[in-house]
């Protein structure tokens, strides 16, 4: 992968910026989600090929709301905005957004100016997913109108000389026809991607990353046998090999026979350095009588962490902890800074 073959996504706490990753991938090029403070300096050593601003459950105009040095605008590096993406470039560019008199959450016609590189191929209009309370009401100076509905008049606005392009609707999403093309016509007609990653790469860039990133020092890995923990424990094995030591807690609670079949793959398959842990007793006894999920949930997670780290005082000194996790859990979990009034907005603000 070339070194300026990246797309920087800021996350602006939206309910599809993970989506958003998948999709550019989709279309070979690497992306990486960052936090939308991230700071400038960072973004200028990166050098990404563009930036995509994500949704939010905010308004631009409310007390604390997710904001950007305004000073990305000005790097030339081509952004698009997608839903509160567009209205944040709106609002920092003096354009005004303001609450809509209509919400939209619906699969919306939209009308498409099909002269805009990001809309090349299109008819004169699409069907989009429209999340919003909130619209652009009027444009920043130098933008045009490159979209609309019925309801939202600007649905999407364009400055081609900066290559600053804001989209209301989500092409994310596959109630959005054909809404990856639109992200591949950003990434290709705007930003000028040469296309040249590929998913099965990810592997062998991660692989090297853990090397440069470990060298020879030592990791543990909490192993479930899941496949976020398989998946971290069979990667950090390719990287440093037996530097890697993986726990793997029996709590009793795995299908019949299933803590064998980890122990022995582990082992036999891939060769790596296992400490299987029985505690199933300890377990079942503290569940005994329980019957609340959320009761039960935080008492595995609380006695699995009791466990691991009484294994891991018996080994000594490591340098590393590694914990495998999936998309679904960082979006189930959150992403810092979020509120919780900002969670409970997440279906009635622009997302």
């Amino acid at each position: 992968m070339k070194e300026n073959e990246k797309i920087l996504i800021l996350d602006f706490h939206g309910q599809y910026n993970q989506l958003i990753a998948r999709r550019v991938r989709e279309c070979n090029v690497y992306s990486e989600i960052v936090p939308y403070d991230i700071d400038i300096d960072k973004i200028k050593e990166i050098s990404p090929k563009g930036i995509i601003f994500t949704g939010s459950p905010s308004s631009v105009y409310e007390k604390n709301a997710p904001s950007i040095n305004k000073e990305i605008l000005e790097l030339g590096i081509p952004i698009l905005g997608i839903c509160y993406g567009m209205q944040l470039i709106t609002h920092l560019l003096g354009g005004v957004v303001e609450e809509a008199d209509k919400r939209e959450y619906c699969k919306t016609d939209v009308k498409l100016n099909n002269t805009s590189p990001i809309f090349k191929e299109f008819n004169n209009s699409n069907v989009c997913l429209m999340t919003h309370s909130d619209h652009v009401l009027t444009l920043p100076e130098g933008f045009k109108n490159i979209a609309s509905t019925e309801s939202c008049p600007n649905a999407g606005m364009a400055n081609e000389n900066r290559k600053i392009y804001g989209i209301q609707f989500h092409p994310e999403v596959n109630d959005t026809n054909d809404g990856t093309k639109i992200i591949h016509n950003f990434l290709y007609n705007v930003c000028g991607c040469s296309g040249d990653w590929k998913m099965s790469s990810f592997v062998e860039e991660s692989v090297k990353f853990l090397k440069e990133k470990i060298g020879d020092k030592k990791a543990l890995c909490a192993l479930s046998g899941g496949v976020d923990s398989s998946v971290a424990a069979v990667l950090l094995n390719k990287a440093i090999g037996k530097n890697l030591t993986c726990i793997f807690v029996d709590h009793g609670l795995l299908r019949k026979n299933e803590g064998d079949e980890v122990e022995k793959i582990f082992r036999e398959q891939y060769d790596i350095n296992l400490i299987r842990v029985d505690a199933k007793d300890r377990f079942l006894s503290k569940l005994n009588g329980v019957t609340d999920p959320e009761k039960k949930r935080k008492i595995i997670g609380e006695e699995f962490i009791r466990v691991f780290e009484e294994e891991a005082k018996k080994i000594g000194k490591v340098d590393f902890l590694v914990q495998g996790t999936i998309y679904p859990d960082v979006i189930e979990s959150g992403v810092r800074k979020r509120t919780n009034n900002q969670e409970s907005s997440q279906c009635r603000r622009s997302s």
